[in-house]
């Protein structure tokens, strides 16, 4: 039975980036798996630990040693091997002292591939404690840390100073150093509560140790947990609900190790202020939960996470009110100011505001969007002086004082300010809904005019940012190109707004014409937007080769597009697709390599064959049918009523010899071989499917 010891590893640090923390913990679990798996150590689990002030690993079961192993070193080919008479060559002497063996101790294998020296030797497998210092140093190399950092006269590099490191195998205390500092068996907890050194014995102990004598929870997410419901439990009390993101909540797990949840509030004249203001000035600034009503209105309270269990938690509620005042104020003297005037008259300033060097300012693009809104609405028989009003407006929020301040709130307050400046509800709501959807599964525009203004938006940016040769690389999109092509397909595949893809952006190249020449940008870009559906159809578990057999007709309207793919795979699933499939794939063929072009119509006079009467006489009766479904969209129910044809098109591939040495019947034959491809090409090239499995 293998013998195994439990591995402690603990990291003690300087305050480590918060947004960082867990993907720093997570990193350097997997960095050292793959380092045990290297030096083929077997191990049992390993938990991780972070803190502001740690990064820690528990291996459970580690092996003390590796397994010995069966080396075989291959030395020459036979035939280099020994000389004429049958005597050893140099290279072959070489070869065993290079391996610490006697000719004689040389053996020879032989496969098909040919005949070579080899010496099979045993290596006893190094104890664990020995490589445990180089792992953990490679291990902490390893981390994501985009910039390092040194500290006092050292040359070690890390994300934060290090200040202690305990190695802990079994009840024994690794030698040695990492990242500069002496390996010991001391560990800290909280930086008040218990501030000095608490001596480890078994890694076991680890997490109680810091839980019960250093009041420090080490676990991330049992942290986490503990902060939910410490807030949620206060915020019921308060008889509020808690806003609480996902991100936000990361973020002030990895700020305390001993967390307690404190009640504060603020003046009620501050809600006058937009409830959008004081939730980004709590959250982002302060670190602050915000607590909203039943009927979802903010209420003047919030709850802070204190890292300290203090004696009196009064001081500590009233410094965050403290603190939070000004910040509130700010924000009201800033709404106050940009109230003074409409929303309209901060437009003007837009042509000082650069969009991109070579495209102009944000006024300029405001123009274009303007003109391509007003198009889009045209043919969708929308209010076209209404989205143009809506363009026109779009960014003059950006140069009031609450942005400048608030830059993420970009739009969300173009809404508030055009409603105070009475636009039509309809261009209010597109101030706030030119932005969406803003990441991925974020929300779509629900009204005409936002989803025009969106879609406007997006098409001037891609179009413009193509032209001037900015194409978004595998690392770099500063202009959120791969985004904004997917907002583009959401737009018009979930919506659903039926466009072509293609004259929207023959359109929007137009509108940079006193630029510059953007007609070739519109076609990249359509390119460009149709090879970002393939990612979009796998999210939604459809196979590329679906896509590619959709993209293969040359369709330009992504809603029609989607209609088609998802038929497709509609169609996939039937029991006569595999023959249909490969039966398109086989008319492919032929027609290709044909030198003859099939007619446009088949001669009735020259079917000969009783199959091929059959099938011709199939492809007439299905052919008004199928333009009929083709014409009001229903793709699904077409491949439906074309699976019906399979019977007639086995029987022709199975008795009809389609390259005849008769020329007329020969041709007569490849136009029937084309009409029933015809058929299916109305809706996707299926010959492009793939077997099932591949």
């Amino acid at each position: 039975m293998v013998e195994t010891r439990d591995l402690l590893v603990e990291i003690g640090t300087e305050e480590l980036p918060p947004t960082a923390l867990r993907r720093l913990s997570q990193s350097f679990a997997e960095g050292l798996k793959a380092q045990l798996a290297q030096h083929h150590l077997g191990y049992g689990v390993v938990e991780s630990f972070a803190t502001p002030r740690r990064l820690a690993l528990l291996v459970r079961n580690l092996e003390i040693a590796q397994p010995d192993q069966e080396l075989v070193r291959r030395g020459p080919s036979l035939r280099a091997a020994f000389d004429a008479s049958g005597q050893p060559t140099p290279a072959a002497l070489g070869f065993a002292r290079s391996c610490g063996v006697e000719m004689a101790d040389v053996a020879r294998e032989e496969s098909d591939k040919g005949a070579w020296l080899v010496v099979h030797q045993r290596q006893a497998g190094r104890a664990t404690r020995d490589q445990l210092v180089p792992m953990l140093e490679r291990s902490l190399a390893s981390l994501p840390i985009p910039k390092r950092m040194r500290w006092g006269d050292r040359e070690e590099e890390f994300v934060r100073p290090v200040h202690w490191v305990v190695v802990l195998f079994g009840d024994e205390q690794v030698e040695g150093q990492v990242l500069g500092v002496v390996i010991g068996r001391e560990t800290y907890g909280h930086r008040f509560h218990r501030p000095g050194a608490m001596r480890l014995w078994v890694p076991v102990d680890y997490a109680d140790l810091l839980r019960e004598t250093g009041r420090v929870e080490p676990d991330f997410n049992l942290r986490r947990d503990l902060i939910r419901q410490q807030v949620q439990s206060l915020a019921a009390e308060a008889g509020g609900d808690v806003v609480m993101h996902d991100e936000l909540l990361e973020e002030v797990t990895a700020l305390c190790e001993w967390p307690s949840a404190i009640l504060g509030g603020f003046d009620p004249k501050y809600l006058e202020v937009p409830a959008e203001v004081l939730i980004e000035t709590m959250q982002k600034n302060q670190k602050y939960f915000p607590l909203r009503s039943a009927d979802g209105s903010l209420l003047p309270m919030f709850i802070t996470i204190a890292n300290i269990e203090s004696l009196d938690p009064g001081e500590v509620r009233k410094g965050n009110e403290r603190v939070i005042r000004p910040r509130f104020a700010d924000a009201a003297f800033f709404w106050s100011q940009d109230l003074k005037q409409p929303l309209e008259s901060y437009g003007e300033r837009l042509k000082t505001l650069i969009f991109q060097d070579k495209l102009g300012t944000v006024a300029e693009k405001s123009q274009r969007v303007a003109q391509i809104s007003r198009y889009i609405a045209g043919i969708l028989g929308y209010d076209e002086d209404l989205a143009a009003r809506a363009a026109h407006l779009a960014k003059c929020d950006l140069m009031t004082s609450m942005i400048f301040e608030f830059g993420g709130l970009q739009g969300v307050m173009g809404r508030y300010y055009a409603e105070h400046s009475g636009e039509h509800p309809a261009v209010c709501a597109a101030m706030e809904e030119q932005y969406l959807p803003r990441h991925a599964g974020d929300r779509l525009p629900t009204t005409d005019c936002g989803r025009i203004l969106s879609l406007a938006e997006k098409l001037d940016t891609l179009v413009g940012i193509f032209a001037i040769g900015q194409r978004p690389t595998g690392v770099k999109d500063p202009y959120a190109l791969r985004r904004a092509a997917i907002g583009i397909l959401r737009l018009l595949i979930e919506t659903p707004l039926d466009l072509d893809l293609r004259e929207l952006l023959d359109f929007t190249a137009q509108e940079y014409r006193t630029k510059l020449d953007a007609t070739a940008a519109a076609g990249e870009v359509f390119d460009y937007v149709l090879e970002r559906l393939k990612g979009y159809c796998q999210d939604h578990d459809l196979a590329a080769d679906q896509v590619d057999a959709v993209l293969a007709i040359g369709v330009r309207v992504p809603s029609d597009i989607y209609r088609r793919i998802l038929a497709v795979h509609d169609f996939s699933q039937l029991p006569e697709a595999v023959a249909l499939t490969a039966a398109n794939k086989r008319i492919r063929n032929i027609l290709k390599k044909s030198d003859e072009q099939p007619g446009d119509q088949v001669d009735q006079t020259l079917l000969v064959d009783p199959e091929e009467i059959s099938l011709a006489a199939r492809i007439r009766e299905l052919a008004p049918q199928v333009r009929s479904l083709i014409g009001v969209g229903d793709y699904a129910g077409t491949f439906h009523f074309l699976a019906g044809v399979r019977p007639e098109v086995d029987a022709f591939f199975d008795q009809v010899m389609v390259m005849t040495e008769d020329p007329r019947v020969r041709a007569n034959r490849l136009a029937l071989l084309a009409g029933l491809e015809g058929l299916f090409l109305g809706i996707a090239d299926i010959s492009r499917l793939q077997p099932m499995g591949q």
